[in-house]
């Protein structure tokens, strides 16, 4: 153990303060912790609040699914409607049972066995892709990420890959809980992985923003990588001839892509107005939410 001694101006020297090999491990990984704050938004479970963004990527970092934690190891999230479908019916049966006032039936995910943990896990309405998850069942073995909202302008071009983070700002995370719950009970429109994605999804619950234009991208910073990365490539084609150097046009198409990542992301978009979460199904004009 590594003892410090403390003299106090008035010349005593103060009790010994002992710093364990424990408190020295702990005080190294909340450094390296700051440290890698900058590179990635890893968090463990014991850190989320109810209303955090989350995801975690699949596919060996092929993409990253998005949901919003909403308390109690579960997660609201949203997922395409055909890999989707309804219990067996021994379920149905044991379902319509216990709640036979209710006409609603749950709905599970095909790829997936029945939660053994929590019965709700998978619980949605029918015909809507909006889902119900217990944490495990949606981290599927994968880490842990946490979307970071507010960041500055620079923070933001620093993080090559999209969908880990936007300049908008979060509101109240009781208002993104009650988004998230009111759409798991009344849908989210249909999926659609450039318009209207799982971070889509999140997204919304977490700012209230759509986006006017329902024709182009949608608020997914995972979309925008998609099509700006091509995008960059081809507008910078033509500095080969002009940059006869392989970094310097590589430095360009770099900046290229985060600047089209950037021009599209929510917080600095000029085409997005705040819907609130009751009124979304009567902007079928903006986004198309049908029940």
């Amino acid at each position: 153990n590594a003892v410090k001694r403390f003299r106090s101006s008035s010349g005593l020297i103060h009790r010994p303060i002992i710093i364990s090999a424990a408190d020295r491990e702990r005080e190294r990984e909340r450094e390296e912790k700051k440290a890698m704050g900058l590179l990635t938004n890893k968090v463990e479970r014991d850190e989320l609040k109810p209303g955090d963004h989350i995801y975690s990527y699949r596919a060996v970092f092929a993409y990253s699914h998005h949901g919003v934690f909403v308390g109690g190891c579960k997660v609201v999230h949203f997922k395409p409607e055909q890999s989707l479908k309804s219990p067996t019916p021994s379920a149905s049966s044991a379902s319509s049972s216990s709640s036979s006032s209710s006409s609603v039936s749950d709905v599970y995910d095909s790829s997936e066995a029945p939660c053994p943990t929590y019965p709700d896990c998978g619980f949605k309405q029918p015909n809507s892709g909006v889902v119900l998850s217990c944490l495990d069942c949606f981290l599927k073995n994968g880490s842990l990420y946490r979307f970071e909202y507010g960041v500055t302008s620079s923070v933001f071009l620093t993080r090559i890959r999209g969908g880990t983070c936007t300049t908008a700002p979060s509101d109240p995370l009781q208002t993104v809980v009650h988004r998230a719950m009111h759409l798991l009970q009344n849908g989210f429109g249909h999926y659609d992985v450039f318009q209207n994605n799982c971070e889509d999804f999140a997204l919304y619950c977490k700012t209230g923003l759509l986006i006017l234009d329902k024709n182009g991208v949608g608020r997914s910073g995972q979309a925008s990588s998609v099509l700006g990365a091509p995008l960059a490539a081809l507008l910078s084609s033509p500095l080969t001839l002009l940059i006869p150097n392989p970094v310097g046009v590589a430095t360009v198409t770099a900046g290229m892509y985060c600047m089209s990542r950037y021009a599209t992301d929510i917080g600095v978009r000029s085409d997005v107005i705040k819907v609130p979460v009751e009124d979304l199904a009567l902007n079928l004009g903006i986004k198309t939410i049908k029940k």
